[in-house]
Protein backbone atom coordinates (compact mmCIF):
# COMPACT_ATOMS: atom_id res chain seq x y z
CA UNK A 1 0.00 0.00 0.00
CA UNK A 2 1.50 3.46 -0.64
CA UNK A 3 2.09 6.35 1.82
CA UNK A 4 -0.55 9.16 2.02
CA UNK A 5 0.81 11.99 -0.77
CA UNK A 6 1.45 15.04 1.85
CA UNK A 7 0.22 17.19 -0.60
CA UNK A 8 -3.27 15.46 -1.97
CA UNK A 9 -6.42 17.55 -1.53
CA UNK A 10 -8.26 17.59 1.43
CA UNK A 11 -11.41 18.77 -0.46
CA UNK A 12 -12.87 19.23 -3.91
CA UNK A 13 -11.35 21.28 -6.45
CA UNK A 14 -12.95 23.46 -8.59
CA UNK A 15 -13.25 22.18 -13.03
CA UNK A 16 -10.22 22.76 -15.06
CA UNK A 17 -12.20 25.40 -16.61
CA UNK A 18 -12.74 27.72 -13.27
CA UNK A 19 -8.86 26.72 -11.81
CA UNK A 20 -7.49 27.85 -15.21
CA UNK A 21 -9.68 31.23 -14.75
CA UNK A 22 -8.58 31.41 -11.33
CA UNK A 23 -4.80 30.95 -11.83
CA UNK A 24 -4.90 33.22 -15.19
CA UNK A 25 -5.94 36.08 -12.21
CA UNK A 26 -3.23 35.09 -9.59
CA UNK A 27 -0.24 35.21 -12.47
CA UNK A 28 -1.96 38.78 -13.54
CA UNK A 29 -1.44 39.78 -10.34
CA UNK A 30 2.10 38.32 -9.46
CA UNK A 31 2.78 40.20 -12.67
CA UNK A 32 1.85 43.66 -11.94
CA UNK A 33 3.66 43.09 -8.36
CA UNK A 34 7.03 41.88 -9.79
CA UNK A 35 6.38 44.67 -12.34
CA UNK A 36 6.59 47.67 -9.59
CA UNK A 37 9.81 46.72 -8.94
CA UNK A 38 11.35 47.06 -11.76
CA UNK A 39 9.63 50.17 -13.59
CA UNK A 40 9.62 52.04 -10.79
CA UNK A 41 13.43 52.81 -10.51
CA UNK A 42 13.59 54.09 -14.17
CA UNK A 43 11.54 56.90 -13.08
CA UNK A 44 13.64 57.60 -10.12
CA UNK A 45 15.31 60.52 -12.01
CA UNK A 46 11.57 62.06 -12.67
CA UNK A 47 10.56 62.06 -9.49
CA UNK A 48 13.62 63.68 -8.21
CA UNK A 49 13.00 66.43 -10.56
CA UNK A 50 9.34 66.89 -9.84
CA UNK A 51 9.44 66.39 -5.99
CA UNK A 52 13.19 67.82 -5.57
CA UNK A 53 13.96 64.48 -3.72
CA UNK A 54 17.39 63.68 -2.00
CA UNK A 55 19.15 60.91 -2.98
CA UNK A 56 18.34 59.09 0.35
CA UNK A 57 14.47 59.85 0.13
CA UNK A 58 14.81 58.13 -3.26
CA UNK A 59 16.42 55.21 -1.84
CA UNK A 60 13.85 54.61 0.62
CA UNK A 61 11.41 54.59 -2.24
CA UNK A 62 12.88 51.54 -3.36
CA UNK A 63 14.05 49.98 -0.08
CA UNK A 64 10.82 50.59 1.65
CA UNK A 65 9.02 48.82 -0.75
CA UNK A 66 11.08 45.89 -0.41
CA UNK A 67 11.62 45.69 2.90
CA UNK A 68 7.74 45.68 3.43
CA UNK A 69 7.21 43.28 0.71
CA UNK A 70 9.48 40.90 2.94
CA UNK A 71 8.17 41.78 6.14
CA UNK A 72 4.81 41.19 5.00
CA UNK A 73 5.22 37.86 3.26
CA UNK A 74 4.90 35.39 5.89
CA UNK A 75 2.40 37.00 8.28
CA UNK A 76 0.50 36.39 4.74
CA UNK A 77 1.04 33.34 3.69
CA UNK A 78 0.22 32.22 7.58
CA UNK A 79 -3.10 33.83 7.49
CA UNK A 80 -3.99 32.88 4.13
CA UNK A 81 -3.40 29.01 5.47
CA UNK A 82 -5.31 29.32 8.12
CA UNK A 83 -8.28 31.64 7.28
CA UNK A 84 -8.46 32.45 3.08
CA UNK A 85 -6.28 33.04 0.92
CA UNK A 86 -8.69 34.29 -1.46
CA UNK A 87 -9.87 36.64 1.54
CA UNK A 88 -6.01 37.73 1.88
CA UNK A 89 -5.76 38.36 -1.80
CA UNK A 90 -8.36 40.66 -2.52
CA UNK A 91 -7.37 42.32 0.82
CA UNK A 92 -4.09 42.76 -0.72
CA UNK A 93 -5.07 43.30 -4.08
CA UNK A 94 -7.58 46.80 -2.69
CA UNK A 95 -4.69 47.62 -0.80
CA UNK A 96 -2.14 47.55 -3.24
CA UNK A 97 -4.67 49.56 -5.91
CA UNK A 98 -5.20 51.84 -3.52
CA UNK A 99 -1.73 52.90 -2.83
CA UNK A 100 -0.55 53.08 -6.01
CA UNK A 101 -3.88 55.47 -6.64
CA UNK A 102 -2.24 57.48 -3.46
CA UNK A 103 0.96 57.00 -4.79
CA UNK A 104 0.27 58.57 -8.07
CA UNK A 105 -1.14 61.97 -6.65
CA UNK A 106 1.30 62.47 -3.58
CA UNK A 107 1.89 65.90 -3.79
CA UNK A 108 5.53 65.60 -1.77
CA UNK A 109 8.23 63.17 -1.05
CA UNK A 110 7.47 62.33 1.91
CA UNK A 111 3.71 61.34 0.71
CA UNK A 112 4.94 59.62 -1.47
CA UNK A 113 7.56 57.27 0.49
CA UNK A 114 4.59 56.10 3.36
CA UNK A 115 2.21 55.37 0.08
CA UNK A 116 4.98 53.59 -1.41
CA UNK A 117 5.43 51.24 1.68
CA UNK A 118 1.97 50.62 1.93
CA UNK A 119 2.09 49.45 -1.37
CA UNK A 120 5.09 47.17 -0.28
CA UNK A 121 3.02 45.46 2.61
CA UNK A 122 0.02 44.81 0.12
CA UNK A 123 2.17 43.45 -2.35
CA UNK A 124 3.50 41.03 -0.25
CA UNK A 125 0.35 40.41 1.20
CA UNK A 126 -0.68 39.57 -1.98
CA UNK A 127 1.77 37.06 -3.33
CA UNK A 128 1.91 33.77 -0.75
CA UNK A 129 -1.38 33.42 -1.79
CA UNK A 130 -0.74 33.47 -5.02
CA UNK A 131 2.20 30.47 -4.49
CA UNK A 132 -0.56 28.58 -2.60
CA UNK A 133 -3.73 28.73 -4.16
CA UNK A 134 -1.15 27.43 -7.43
CA UNK A 135 -0.52 24.57 -5.10
CA UNK A 136 -4.36 24.12 -4.10
CA UNK A 137 -5.62 24.06 -7.36
CA UNK A 138 -2.99 21.70 -9.06
CA UNK A 139 -1.70 18.39 -8.97
CA UNK A 140 1.18 16.80 -10.36
CA UNK A 141 2.41 17.42 -14.14
CA UNK A 142 -0.30 19.78 -14.11
CA UNK A 143 1.21 21.91 -11.06
CA UNK A 144 4.31 22.07 -13.29
CA UNK A 145 3.00 23.43 -16.35
CA UNK A 146 1.18 25.73 -13.93
CA UNK A 147 4.26 27.03 -12.32
CA UNK A 148 6.04 27.07 -15.87
CA UNK A 149 3.41 29.53 -17.15
CA UNK A 150 3.53 31.79 -13.94
CA UNK A 151 7.43 31.80 -14.05
CA UNK A 152 7.08 32.80 -18.05
CA UNK A 153 4.98 35.94 -16.03
CA UNK A 154 7.35 36.68 -13.92
CA UNK A 155 10.72 36.70 -16.33
CA UNK A 156 8.52 38.61 -19.07
CA UNK A 157 7.53 41.39 -16.17
CA UNK A 158 10.73 41.26 -14.25
CA UNK A 159 12.78 42.36 -17.63
CA UNK A 160 10.25 44.53 -19.46
CA UNK A 161 9.47 46.75 -16.24
CA UNK A 162 12.68 49.11 -17.05
CA UNK A 163 11.02 49.36 -20.73
CA UNK A 164 7.71 50.02 -20.12
CA UNK A 165 9.19 52.36 -17.34
CA UNK A 166 10.70 54.27 -19.53
CA UNK A 167 7.85 54.35 -22.24
CA UNK A 168 5.50 55.64 -19.99
CA UNK A 169 8.30 58.62 -19.02
CA UNK A 170 8.28 59.28 -22.52
CA UNK A 171 5.03 60.05 -22.70
CA UNK A 172 4.13 61.77 -19.75
CA UNK A 173 7.58 63.53 -19.89
CA UNK A 174 10.44 64.03 -17.66
CA UNK A 175 8.72 65.90 -15.13
CA UNK A 176 5.48 63.86 -14.13
CA UNK A 177 6.01 60.79 -16.60
CA UNK A 178 6.13 59.01 -13.12
CA UNK A 179 2.86 59.40 -11.83
CA UNK A 180 1.73 57.16 -15.01
CA UNK A 181 4.18 54.28 -13.35
CA UNK A 182 1.72 54.28 -10.55
CA UNK A 183 -1.82 55.43 -12.60
CA UNK A 184 -1.02 51.97 -15.02
CA UNK A 185 -1.96 49.98 -11.30
CA UNK A 186 -5.36 51.62 -11.00
CA UNK A 187 -7.25 50.52 -13.68
CA UNK A 188 -5.64 46.72 -14.08
CA UNK A 189 -6.06 46.58 -10.25
CA UNK A 190 -9.78 47.23 -10.31
CA UNK A 191 -10.47 44.74 -13.31
CA UNK A 192 -8.09 42.26 -11.51
CA UNK A 193 -10.27 42.90 -8.39
CA UNK A 194 -13.56 42.02 -10.66
CA UNK A 195 -12.23 38.64 -11.53
CA UNK A 196 -10.64 37.94 -8.31
CA UNK A 197 -14.55 38.10 -6.79
CA UNK A 198 -15.42 36.11 -9.52
CA UNK A 199 -13.06 33.08 -9.89
CA UNK A 200 -11.30 32.61 -6.85
CA UNK A 201 -12.04 29.95 -4.78
CA UNK A 202 -13.71 30.67 -1.10
CA UNK A 203 -12.63 28.90 2.11
CA UNK A 204 -10.15 28.36 4.59
CA UNK A 205 -6.88 25.85 4.23
CA UNK A 206 -5.98 25.15 7.76
CA UNK A 207 -7.24 22.41 9.60
CA UNK A 208 -9.51 23.12 12.54
CA UNK A 209 -6.86 22.24 15.33
CA UNK A 210 -4.71 24.41 13.50
CA UNK A 211 -6.39 27.65 13.59
CA UNK A 212 -3.92 29.65 16.37
CA UNK A 213 -1.99 32.79 14.99
CA UNK A 214 1.37 32.92 16.80
CA UNK A 215 1.40 37.01 17.52
CA UNK A 216 4.47 36.44 19.06
CA UNK A 217 6.56 34.25 16.55
CA UNK A 218 5.19 36.73 13.76
CA UNK A 219 6.29 39.45 15.57
CA UNK A 220 9.47 38.18 16.09
CA UNK A 221 10.00 36.92 12.58
CA UNK A 222 9.11 40.39 11.67
CA UNK A 223 11.98 42.28 13.72
CA UNK A 224 14.62 39.97 12.27
CA UNK A 225 13.60 40.49 9.38
CA UNK A 226 13.99 44.21 9.29
CA UNK A 227 17.24 43.87 10.95
CA UNK A 228 18.98 41.71 8.56
CA UNK A 229 17.42 43.34 5.70
CA UNK A 230 17.87 47.26 6.43
CA UNK A 231 21.44 47.62 6.36
CA UNK A 232 21.31 46.25 3.19
CA UNK A 233 18.49 47.90 1.35
CA UNK A 234 20.27 51.84 2.69
CA UNK A 235 23.84 51.08 1.00
CA UNK A 236 24.02 53.19 -1.70
CA UNK A 237 27.43 53.12 -2.49
CA UNK A 238 27.90 56.82 -1.80
CA UNK A 239 29.21 57.27 1.47
CA UNK A 240 26.86 54.92 3.48
CA UNK A 241 27.71 55.03 7.10
CA UNK A 242 29.34 52.20 8.78
CA UNK A 243 26.98 52.07 11.61
CA UNK A 244 24.40 50.21 9.47
CA UNK A 245 25.91 46.95 9.96
CA UNK A 246 25.35 46.90 14.09
CA UNK A 247 21.65 46.14 12.87
CA UNK A 248 22.88 42.56 11.80
CA UNK A 249 23.64 42.48 15.51
CA UNK A 250 19.67 42.44 16.23
CA UNK A 251 19.01 39.75 13.47
CA UNK A 252 21.09 37.25 15.37
CA UNK A 253 19.17 37.71 19.01
CA UNK A 254 15.94 38.26 17.34
CA UNK A 255 16.49 34.43 15.22
CA UNK A 256 17.57 33.04 18.23
CA UNK A 257 14.61 34.43 19.88
CA UNK A 258 12.02 33.68 16.94
CA UNK A 259 13.58 29.94 17.19
CA UNK A 260 13.43 29.75 20.75
CA UNK A 261 9.65 30.87 20.92
CA UNK A 262 8.55 28.86 17.97
CA UNK A 263 9.55 25.53 19.62
CA UNK A 264 8.04 26.19 23.00
CA UNK A 265 5.35 26.96 21.29
CA UNK A 266 4.62 24.23 19.45
CA UNK A 267 6.14 22.10 23.01
CA UNK A 268 2.92 23.51 24.67
CA UNK A 269 0.38 22.02 21.59
CA UNK A 270 0.00 24.98 19.45
CA UNK A 271 0.85 25.83 15.59
CA UNK A 272 3.70 28.24 15.16
CA UNK A 273 4.23 30.28 12.27
CA UNK A 274 6.85 28.26 10.47
CA UNK A 275 6.98 24.29 11.17
CA UNK A 276 10.49 23.62 11.09
CA UNK A 277 9.70 20.59 10.01
CA UNK A 278 9.59 21.62 6.39
CA UNK A 279 13.63 22.27 6.88
CA UNK A 280 13.75 18.44 7.14
CA UNK A 281 12.52 18.02 3.52
CA UNK A 282 15.95 18.24 1.33
CA UNK A 283 13.80 19.24 -1.58
CA UNK A 284 12.23 22.03 0.00
CA UNK A 285 15.58 22.93 1.87
CA UNK A 286 17.80 22.76 -1.24
CA UNK A 287 15.46 24.60 -3.52
CA UNK A 288 15.50 27.61 -1.07
CA UNK A 289 18.73 28.12 -0.76
CA UNK A 290 19.39 27.97 -4.88
CA UNK A 291 17.14 30.64 -5.44
CA UNK A 292 17.71 32.37 -2.40
CA UNK A 293 21.72 32.89 -4.14
CA UNK A 294 20.08 32.68 -7.58
CA UNK A 295 17.88 36.08 -6.87
CA UNK A 296 20.73 37.96 -4.70
CA UNK A 297 22.78 37.62 -8.70
CA UNK A 298 19.93 38.11 -10.79
CA UNK A 299 18.28 41.47 -9.84
CA UNK A 300 21.52 43.30 -9.19
CA UNK A 301 22.72 42.05 -12.93
CA UNK A 302 19.89 44.10 -14.36
CA UNK A 303 20.24 47.14 -12.12
CA UNK A 304 23.99 47.01 -12.96
CA UNK A 305 22.94 46.62 -16.99
CA UNK A 306 20.42 49.37 -16.46
CA UNK A 307 23.01 51.86 -14.57
CA UNK A 308 25.64 51.00 -17.56
CA UNK A 309 23.61 51.73 -20.74
CA UNK A 310 22.14 54.71 -19.22
CA UNK A 311 25.35 56.42 -17.32
CA UNK A 312 28.09 55.07 -19.06
CA UNK A 313 26.77 54.86 -22.48
CA UNK A 314 24.29 57.78 -22.23
CA UNK A 315 20.90 55.80 -23.35
CA UNK A 316 17.63 57.03 -22.55
CA UNK A 317 15.38 54.91 -20.39
CA UNK A 318 12.91 53.48 -23.27
CA UNK A 319 16.22 52.03 -25.06
CA UNK A 320 18.51 51.13 -22.17
CA UNK A 321 15.37 48.64 -20.88
CA UNK A 322 14.37 47.23 -24.35
CA UNK A 323 18.24 45.82 -24.05
CA UNK A 324 16.97 43.67 -21.89
CA UNK A 325 13.65 42.28 -23.88
CA UNK A 326 15.38 38.86 -25.52
CA UNK A 327 15.92 37.82 -22.04
CA UNK A 328 11.69 38.27 -21.23
CA UNK A 329 11.32 36.29 -24.59
CA UNK A 330 13.85 33.34 -24.04
CA UNK A 331 12.86 33.43 -20.00
CA UNK A 332 9.30 32.88 -21.03
CA UNK A 333 9.40 30.19 -23.65
CA UNK A 334 12.37 28.51 -21.18
CA UNK A 335 9.82 28.69 -18.37
CA UNK A 336 6.60 27.27 -20.72
CA UNK A 337 9.06 24.25 -21.78
CA UNK A 338 10.32 24.05 -18.30
CA UNK A 339 6.89 23.57 -16.18
CA UNK A 340 6.08 20.73 -19.02
CA UNK A 341 9.28 18.80 -18.66
CA UNK A 342 10.11 19.18 -14.56
CA UNK A 343 8.47 15.91 -13.42
CA UNK A 344 10.47 14.07 -16.05
CA UNK A 345 13.81 15.51 -15.82
CA UNK A 346 13.69 16.82 -12.41
CA UNK A 347 16.79 19.44 -10.51
CA UNK A 348 18.93 18.26 -14.45
CA UNK A 349 16.88 20.84 -15.65
CA UNK A 350 17.79 23.38 -13.21
CA UNK A 351 21.08 22.44 -13.29
CA UNK A 352 21.09 23.03 -17.27
CA UNK A 353 19.44 26.31 -16.76
CA UNK A 354 22.04 27.76 -14.15
CA UNK A 355 24.84 26.42 -16.68
CA UNK A 356 23.09 28.69 -19.55
CA UNK A 357 23.18 31.63 -17.28
CA UNK A 358 26.54 31.38 -16.36
CA UNK A 359 27.39 31.49 -19.92
CA UNK A 360 24.87 34.13 -20.76
CA UNK A 361 26.08 36.17 -18.26
CA UNK A 362 29.64 35.82 -18.68
CA UNK A 363 28.86 36.68 -22.44
CA UNK A 364 26.98 39.56 -21.25
CA UNK A 365 29.99 40.71 -19.79
CA UNK A 366 32.14 40.16 -22.48
CA UNK A 367 29.11 42.10 -25.00
CA UNK A 368 29.46 45.28 -22.76
CA UNK A 369 33.54 45.57 -22.02
CA UNK A 370 34.79 44.29 -25.12
CA UNK A 371 32.67 45.82 -28.42
CA UNK A 372 32.25 49.80 -29.82
CA UNK A 373 29.92 51.51 -28.14
CA UNK A 374 27.36 51.54 -31.08
CA UNK A 375 27.27 47.93 -30.95
CA UNK A 376 27.15 47.45 -27.41
CA UNK A 377 23.59 47.06 -26.53
CA UNK A 378 23.16 44.60 -29.83
CA UNK A 379 25.59 42.23 -28.44
CA UNK A 380 24.43 42.33 -25.06
CA UNK A 381 20.99 41.94 -26.12
CA UNK A 382 22.91 38.91 -28.15
CA UNK A 383 23.84 37.19 -24.64
CA UNK A 384 20.53 38.03 -22.56
CA UNK A 385 19.13 35.56 -25.31
CA UNK A 386 21.16 32.75 -24.39
CA UNK A 387 20.53 33.86 -20.30
CA UNK A 388 16.94 34.39 -20.32
CA UNK A 389 16.99 30.89 -22.08
CA UNK A 390 18.60 28.95 -18.72
CA UNK A 391 16.26 31.71 -16.22
CA UNK A 392 13.54 30.03 -17.95
CA UNK A 393 14.94 26.34 -16.96
CA UNK A 394 15.58 27.69 -13.30
CA UNK A 395 12.93 29.61 -11.65
CA UNK A 396 9.66 27.95 -12.28
CA UNK A 397 11.45 24.39 -11.99
CA UNK A 398 13.01 25.18 -8.90
CA UNK A 399 9.47 26.32 -7.50
CA UNK A 400 7.53 22.94 -8.59
CA UNK A 401 10.59 20.78 -7.08
CA UNK A 402 10.79 23.07 -3.70
CA UNK A 403 7.43 22.85 -3.05
CA UNK A 404 6.93 19.44 -4.47
CA UNK A 405 6.36 17.71 -1.22
CA UNK A 406 4.62 20.59 1.04
CA UNK A 407 1.77 19.74 2.80
CA UNK A 408 -1.17 21.82 1.20
CA UNK A 409 -2.28 23.63 4.63
CA UNK A 410 1.33 24.42 4.71
CA UNK A 411 1.45 25.70 1.05
CA UNK A 412 1.29 29.46 1.59
CA UNK A 413 3.55 29.73 4.13
CA UNK A 414 6.47 27.90 2.37
CA UNK A 415 5.61 29.40 -0.81
CA UNK A 416 6.17 32.87 1.44
CA UNK A 417 9.39 31.56 2.85
CA UNK A 418 10.63 31.15 -0.72
CA UNK A 419 9.87 34.70 -1.74
CA UNK A 420 11.19 35.85 1.65
CA UNK A 421 14.39 34.02 0.30
CA UNK A 422 14.02 36.04 -2.74
CA UNK A 423 14.02 39.61 -1.72
CA UNK A 424 16.47 38.82 1.18
CA UNK A 425 19.07 37.55 -1.51
CA UNK A 426 17.94 40.61 -3.99
CA UNK A 427 18.94 43.30 -0.49
CA UNK A 428 22.18 41.83 -0.32
CA UNK A 429 22.78 41.08 -3.42
CA UNK A 430 22.08 44.16 -5.22
CA UNK A 431 23.66 46.63 -1.98
CA UNK A 432 27.01 44.60 -2.95
CA UNK A 433 26.78 44.89 -6.45
CA UNK A 434 25.89 48.11 -6.15
CA UNK A 435 28.93 49.55 -3.96
CA UNK A 436 30.86 47.42 -6.19
CA UNK A 437 29.64 49.25 -9.40
CA UNK A 438 29.82 52.88 -7.90
CA UNK A 439 32.75 52.49 -5.68
CA UNK A 440 34.63 51.94 -9.42
CA UNK A 441 33.16 54.62 -11.20
CA UNK A 442 33.64 57.20 -8.40
CA UNK A 443 37.47 56.25 -7.95
CA UNK A 444 37.93 56.07 -11.56
CA UNK A 445 36.28 59.20 -12.64
CA UNK A 446 37.15 62.12 -10.71
CA UNK A 447 38.36 64.83 -13.56
CA UNK A 448 38.03 61.73 -16.24
CA UNK A 449 36.25 62.15 -19.47
CA UNK A 450 35.71 60.71 -22.80
CA UNK A 451 36.92 57.47 -23.09
CA UNK A 452 38.89 57.49 -19.59
CA UNK A 453 35.10 57.86 -18.40
CA UNK A 454 33.73 54.84 -20.70
CA UNK A 455 36.58 52.86 -19.12
CA UNK A 456 35.56 53.32 -15.85
CA UNK A 457 32.35 52.31 -16.49
CA UNK A 458 33.58 49.30 -18.43
CA UNK A 459 35.95 48.21 -15.11
CA UNK A 460 32.88 48.99 -13.29
CA UNK A 461 30.66 47.03 -15.28
CA UNK A 462 33.02 43.72 -15.01
CA UNK A 463 33.85 43.74 -11.46
CA UNK A 464 30.24 43.72 -10.78
CA UNK A 465 29.31 41.28 -13.12
CA UNK A 466 32.08 39.00 -11.59
CA UNK A 467 30.65 39.45 -8.04
CA UNK A 468 27.21 38.21 -9.72
CA UNK A 469 27.98 35.65 -11.93
CA UNK A 470 30.09 34.01 -8.71
CA UNK A 471 26.89 33.85 -7.06
CA UNK A 472 25.29 32.14 -9.94
CA UNK A 473 27.94 29.88 -10.62
CA UNK A 474 27.14 28.84 -6.52
CA UNK A 475 23.62 28.43 -7.33
CA UNK A 476 24.94 26.14 -9.86
CA UNK A 477 26.60 24.30 -7.50
CA UNK A 478 24.11 23.72 -5.31
CA UNK A 479 21.53 22.66 -8.03
CA UNK A 480 24.78 20.04 -8.62
CA UNK A 481 24.76 18.78 -4.61
CA UNK A 482 20.82 18.39 -4.90
CA UNK A 483 20.47 16.38 -8.09
CA UNK A 484 23.19 14.32 -6.12
CA UNK A 485 21.57 13.93 -3.64
CA UNK A 486 18.03 13.32 -5.42
CA UNK A 487 19.85 10.61 -7.77
CA UNK A 488 21.30 8.65 -4.17
CA UNK A 489 18.23 8.51 -2.66
CA UNK A 490 16.08 7.20 -5.73
CA UNK A 491 18.87 4.42 -5.80
CA UNK A 492 18.42 3.55 -2.09
CA UNK A 493 14.35 3.58 -3.15
CA UNK A 494 14.63 1.13 -5.72
CA UNK A 495 15.81 -2.31 -3.99
CA UNK A 496 12.49 -1.12 -1.67
CA UNK A 497 10.53 -0.70 -4.19
CA UNK A 498 11.34 -4.14 -6.05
Amino acid sequence: MSSADPTAPTDSRPDDRTRWRAFAVCVAVAALTILDLSKVNVGLPSIEQSLGATSSSLQLIVAGYALAFGLALVPAGRLGDLKSRRALFIVGLVVFTGSSLLCAIAPTIQVLIVTRILQGFAAGTQMPQVIGLVQQLFRGPERGRAFGLFGAMIGISTALGPTIGGGLIAIGGEESGWRLLFWMNVPLGIAALVFAVKLLPAGAQGRAKDRELDIVGILLLGAAIITLMLPFVLTTGAGDSQTRWFWLVGFAVFVAAFVWWERRYKAHGKSPVVHFELFRLSSYRNGLSIVAVYFAALPASFLMVTLYLQEGLGLAPLFAGMVSIPFAATSAVGSYIGGRIVDRVGRALVVAGLGFVVIGFVLLMLAATLTPPELTPWAMAGAFLVGGLGGGFVVSPNQTLTLAEVPIEQSGVAGSMQQLGQRVGTAIGTAVATSIFYGIVRGETAGASGASRLDAYHDAFRSGTTFTVSLMALALVLAVSDLVVRRRAAKRSEPAAA
